[in-house]
């Protein structure tokens, strides 16, 4: 795993900085991996309000958004500064709850989207300091109480500003782009936010579209001032350090990238809202610790929220929250801090893995086994020792079976099962591959990062592609692709040996002749705004896949829509082949696109920021008899987009051998494929039609 962290930090340290702008350290990206546990705090006006306005509970959003959801006149909502005493804020009590729960760094909202500021800034006085009769700079004490306490400090800041006169005005969806003025207000900000408040371990940007412009500058601003300062994936246009889930939200998998979950306690909320039904502490407990080891267990790491109240107290409720997640930390941090994702590509029913070293670490969150046993797949790993509640153990051949004991599974919170053996468990291929075989985006591993505009564009985006074949020598590949993949220069890693390869535009052959009938095509939508969506998909005449909208049969094979901003339609048609065959169709879209094929994605990526349409061939791997192609016309910022799909003109295919050199003997070979020279180490490397024949 060492290997790989090395070199995906290897590729994210590249860029996307240029030569003469400072870097962050491969120090401070480990150790921001290997803390896991962070708190994040909602604190502002809205604090004060507690979720209540003109005495009734506004129930609508978020709490800390209560300005938005309650439609406030921004003057009457700026009245609330002139009551705003949080006299029971105190920053090394917070500090010292945070080291009680067992978190490594603490990320206050230094303003949020209303616009007020918890420092004393010189560039609005809508401040703590100049517009309350606190007169404090809560950024200031809690940054000396983090220096105190030896805790790290990260800072969120809201990219969009209901109070500056010259933003956009509030929306519903909080993605507004950013103006000139705008952005240069919230660059001053920024300077003295990592100019006057010591070291800042991560700056969490949040919500607004940026310009690809926009985002780099302030990702370069940032880094100028405090080259170790990680920059959260909200900043947006792939311009970041480590990625961001949307809110209380979890990835299917790993990621072969730094990424973080940032989860509030109650879902309605970040911010106190006084009506909250709060429940058990100890069932909170329970499901929060959960949360924390799958995200840990996946590789990221786990953000989790409190909220004060107006008068700056810790709600106690989520002071015991914490508590007993902490006591749990206490005894099994082993499990969390400085491990790495579970080596497994399947999850278990019976709990979580985690891994640091020689040892396995089994988390049982989950069901116990029908039989009480755990059964775990570890080629050539040999088991030394279990530890913890496991009655035997026994190894044979790649298989350790382990029999719980029947209380395993009896304590409030999970009980964790330890393994060590001889050498580390590696990471292991989805699938091994044997003999003659074609390599395809169907059966590789993927290697995944975070790819986005904004927050609404946030999808997980395939970077590579990895495929692990058993056999004793690989002397040549042919590689297979499309008229638009020509020309192209992929990174070609064998075996922890680097090549580039080159894509010619000669050698082409057409696709072996088989009958591929086309079926009508229908539309469907709009349909949901937000581009991560599932990898699989149910579609059918009779169930809409839009808001509620109908399938419409169509005529034409490329049309402009009239959409409006966050709106998605569908395309659908189907296709029947004489026999199991490669098809070529020519697809366009808008600011993105989702190609389904029998219910999977095969192939998904957002287009160049702004783009109105952009056609591209893909290649079909279609099965003998009925198939059924589902496109997903993805729209976040344009009015209209173009649509096409129909086949293409041309059914063509081009080959180009390579013979990798100086390559050992060995029973298996590891194969890495992406694109060579993108933008950004987050962008989706699009090689989807690559084959490659061995």
């Amino acid at each position: 795993m060492k290997k790989i962290l090395s070199l995906l930090l290897a590729v994210l340290l590249a860029g996307p900085l240029s030569a003469n702008e400072p870097r962050v350290s491969e120090q401070a990206y480990h150790t921001w991996h290997r803390n896991k546990f962070s708190m994040f705090i909602h604190f502002g006006l809205y604090s004060e309000l507690g979720g209540v306005w003109d005495g009734r509970p506004v129930t609508q959003g978020y709490s800390e958004q209560i300005q938005s959801f309650a439609g406030i006149f921004s003057d009457w909502y700026a009245e609330t500064a002139l009551r705003f005493n949080p006299t029971a804020f105190d920053a090394d009590s917070i500090v010292a709850l945070a080291r009680r729960a067992g978190m490594r760094s603490i990320v206050v909202t230094t303003k949020h989207h209303d616009g007020f500021c918890l420092w004393r800034t010189a560039t609005t006085d809508y401040n703590t300091y100049d517009a309350t009769p606190c007169r404090r700079d809560f950024i200031r004490e809690l940054a000396d109480a983090c220096q105190r306490g030896g805790m790290r400090l990260g800072l969120y800041f809201s990219l969009i500003d209901w109070h500056y006169p010259y933003a956009y005005p509030i929306s519903s969806h909080n993605c507004d782009f950013i103006t000139p003025p705008h952005h240069a207000f919230n660059q001053a900000q920024v300077r003295e936010l990592l100019t006057g408040y010591g070291p800042i371990s991560e700056l969490w940007f949040d919500m607004g579209s940026n310009t690809p412009e926009q985002s780099r500058e302030l990702y370069e601003l940032v880094h100028r001032l405090q080259p170790d300062c990680l920059v959260s994936g909200r900043v947006g246009n792939d311009q970041y350090d480590f990625a961001v889930m949307a809110d209380n939200r979890y990835p299917d998998g790993a990621l072969q990238c730094p990424w973080q979950s940032a989860a509030s306690l109650f879902n309605e909320t970040w911010g106190y809202r006084s009506w909250q039904e709060r429940g058990s502490a100890e069932d909170k407990a329970r499901e929060k610790l959960g949360s924390l080891i799958r995200v840990v267990s996946h590789g990221g790491n786990y953000l989790l929220n409190i909220g004060p109240k107006g008068d700056g107290s810790v709600v106690p409720f989520e002071r015991e929250v914490l508590e007993r997640i902490g006591g749990w930390l206490q005894q099994n941090g082993d499990a969390i801090y400085d491990t790495e994702a579970s080596p497994f590509r399947d999850d278990f029913a019976w709990g979580d893995v985690t891994r640091h070293g020689n040892r396995l670490y089994l988390v049982l969150t989950g069901t116990a086994p029908a039989d009480g046993h755990i059964r775990l797949h570890t080629p050539g790993n040999r088991l030394l020792k279990a530890e913890g509640p496991v009655d035997t153990s026994q190894q044979k051949a790649d298989e350790i079976c382990l029999h719980l004991n029947p209380e395993a599974y009896a304590e409030t919170l999970p009980a964790v099962v330890r393994l060590t053996f001889e050498q580390p468990v590696e990471p292991q291929p989805r699938q091994m591959l044997s003999g003659r075989t074609t390599l395809t985006a169907q059966n590789a591993t993927l290697d995944y990062s975070y790819s986005c505009f904004d927050y609404y564009s946030n999808y997980r985006s395939t970077v590579a592609y990895q495929w692990t074949i058993d056999r004793k020598t690989l002397r040549q590949m042919t590689f297979v692709y499309t008229a638009q993949e020509a020309g192209q220069t992929l990174d070609v890693d064998i075996d922890g040996k680097a090549y580039e390869v080159k894509l010619a535009s000669e050698m082409a052959y057409g696709i072996r002749r088989c009958r591929v009938t086309a079926g009508p095509r229908y539309l469907c939508g709009p349909g949901s705004g937000l581009f991560d969506g599932p990898q699989t998909l149910n579609a059918s005449l009779d169930k809409p896949l839009g808001w509620g909208k109908a399938w419409e049969a169509i005529e034409a094979d490329e049309d402009t829509i009239a959409v409006q901003p966050l709106e998605s339609y569908y395309l659908m048609q189907e296709l029947t082949a004489d026999e199991a065959t490669d098809y070529l169709m020519e697809i366009g879209a808008g600011n993105g696109v989702d190609i389904f094929l029998n219910g999977r994605s095969i192939r998904k990526h957002l287009n160049p920021y702004r783009c109105i349409f952009r056609p591209e061939t893909v290649v079909l791997p279609l099965r003998k008899g009925r198939n059924q192609l589902v496109v997903r016309l993805y729209n976040r910022f344009e009015r209209h987009i173009v649509y096409r799909l129909r086949p293409a003109a041309s059914q063509t295919l081009y080959r180009q051998r390579f013979t990798p050199t100086d390559l050992p003997e060995g029973r298996t070979h590891t194969i890495r494929v992406r694109r060579h020279g993108l933008s950004s180490p987050h962008t989706d490397t699009e090689l989807s039609n690559l084959r490659i024949e061995l």
